[in-house]
């Protein structure tokens, strides 16, 4: 292959976005991607029986309509067709009632009552209010001074507490308290740790601000789409082409990896400094994910009709409940009764099953690398808060934390999270660095989720490893 002036190794949303923000700076850019398909975590395939379509990985993208970057890109124009649920996310209850994201504050607040309603619109009411200026400082690196010292004092004050402390601290009825312990059980943290509450507060945040949409059609829509833009400012893509080693991939003045630290370091070899190496080779991954997708014959039969408002259900009950979970994917044994992110999209977007049938997607976390069977467990949570779930299903396709390192070699583990977001690593992630991005070889750069601002379809990491690269090596 002829030299270019920067190769993308993985065409993953962060290697799409970064070969999108090169190609945009007039820069002739390759990217190379080891499997017959593109999209990484953003991939939809027929997994169980012809016509549904199932998201093999992400499934609900709030972080990409809040994305600095995605915002500029025509998106739509490319093939994507933003999918909305009337509700972001319900969390049924073991009272057979459910607590539901409004996207309207003031909405919230009514369905919590007085205490509670009022709790949450003073946590986040202000922090929604300032929504435009707030998730570019939070979708990117570690910036001192921040652009926005008071809005994001104001956000750190709880932010850096955790999750349970919070909810404890700012609420008293299970609703509350449960809705938001779910919304920062995406952090795959114990919600006992410090900063857990600030996924919580992110993920809260985005479903006021732009609520939680999936893609029509599937997740792969939004790789298409970052593919297609691609290719219209003159860059190409070649599917099927693993790399091992820089030796077999042509010259370029910059290299990008949207590849895990381990991965970046073994194809870099002795282009990097081996004691930056072993740096990367110490980043630490977190718990592992199983994962099961399902060919149903109706919708999700939820005791809570609410739950059937929202494209995205939390299942476990209550906060107590979603705690132990969330603490036991940290130890060797995973939860008798695991917390699950649902999602059913084909309640909402027709296109991704056969008329009158549905498609279900649930995982949970568990321990890195876990062989335990979950299906049983998973299916008799989705039983205890909707009875007649087994009746419903068709086929199923499970993919266990070893099936997901298989298909993706990112997902150490079945880590789909890019790393673990404990606060000893969030603000290094990879290394400590001035710009995360970089390596000491002025050629070399990191764009995967294990850079700030870690896991989701947003492409921020690969914008942000762009931008140091343009600055770096081509004064842009």
């Amino acid at each position: 292959m002829d030299a270019r002036d920067a190769v993308v190794i993985g065409a993953g949303p962060n290697g799409l976005a970064a070969a999108v923000a090169l190609a945009q700076a007039g820069l002739s850019v390759l990217v190379l991607e080891a499997q017959a398909t593109l999209g990484g975590g953003a991939r939809t395939a027929e997994l169980t029986r012809p016509g549904f379509r199932h998201d093999v990985c992400s499934a609900i993208h709030p972080t990409a309509l809040v994305s600095p970057f995605f915002r500029t890109l025509p998106l739509e124009q490319h093939g994507v067709e933003w999918v909305y649920s009337d509700a972001a996310v319900a969390h049924p209850l073991p009272d057979g009632t459910a607590a539901i994201l409004e996207q309207s504050i003031d909405r919230m607040a009514e369905t919590l009552g007085p205490d509670d309603g009022a709790a949450w619109r003073a946590l986040l009411g202000p922090l929604a209010a300032n929504a435009g200026e707030l998730f570019p400082e939070l979708l990117g690196p570690l910036q001192l001074p921040p652009r926005h010292p008071l809005l994001m004092a104001r956000f750190g004050l709880s932010a850096f507490r955790s999750a349970a402390g919070l909810a404890y601290g700012e609420f008293t009825g299970e609703p509350a308290r449960a809705l938001f312990a779910g919304c920062a059980a995406h952090s795959f943290l114990p919600l006992e740790k410090p900063f857990s509450a600030a996924f919580g507060l992110v993920l809260a945040l985005t479903g006021h601000a732009v609520g939680w949409p999936c893609a029509r059609g599937g997740s792969q829509a939004i790789a298409d789409a970052l593919a297609s833009i691609l290719r219209a400012h003159g860059g190409e893509i070649v599917l099927g082409q693993p790399v091992t080693s820089l030796d077999e991939v042509p010259r370029a003045r910059a290299y990008l990896f949207d590849t895990s630290p381990r991965a970046m370091a073994r194809i870099a070899g002795d282009r990097l400094p081996l004691r930056f190496r072993r740096r990367l080779e110490r980043f630490r991954h977190g718990p592992g994910a199983f994962k099961i997708d399902y060919a149903l014959d109706g919708p999700i039969p939820w005791t809570a009709a609410a739950c059937s408002r929202a494209a995205t259900v939390h299942v476990c009950g209550t906060m107590e409940e979603v705690a132990a979970s969330e603490r036991a994917a940290w130890t060797d044994t995973p939860a008798e009764k695991p917390f699950l992110l649902v999602a059913q999209q084909s309640l909402f977007d027709r296109t991704r099953a056969p008329d009158g049938q549905h498609t279900g997607w649930v995982y949970c976390h568990v321990p890195s690398g876990c062989t335990v069977d979950m299906t049983d467990r998973i299916e008799a949570q989705l039983e205890r808060f909707a009875p007649g779930f087994r009746d419903r299903i068709l086929a199923r396709a499970v993919r266990t934390p070893a099936d997901f390192e298989r298909y993706n070699a990112n997902f150490i583990g079945g880590d789909i999270a890019g790393g673990a977001n404990d606060i000893t690593q969030l603000f290094t992630r990879p290394v400590a660095r001035l710009s995360p991005y970089t390596t000491p070889n002025p050629s070399l750069y990191l764009c995967s989720s294990s850079t700030p601002p870690g896991g989701g379809v947003h492409g921020m990491c690969g914008f942000h490893a762009a931008r140091a690269a343009l600055t770096r090596v081509f004064g842009i």
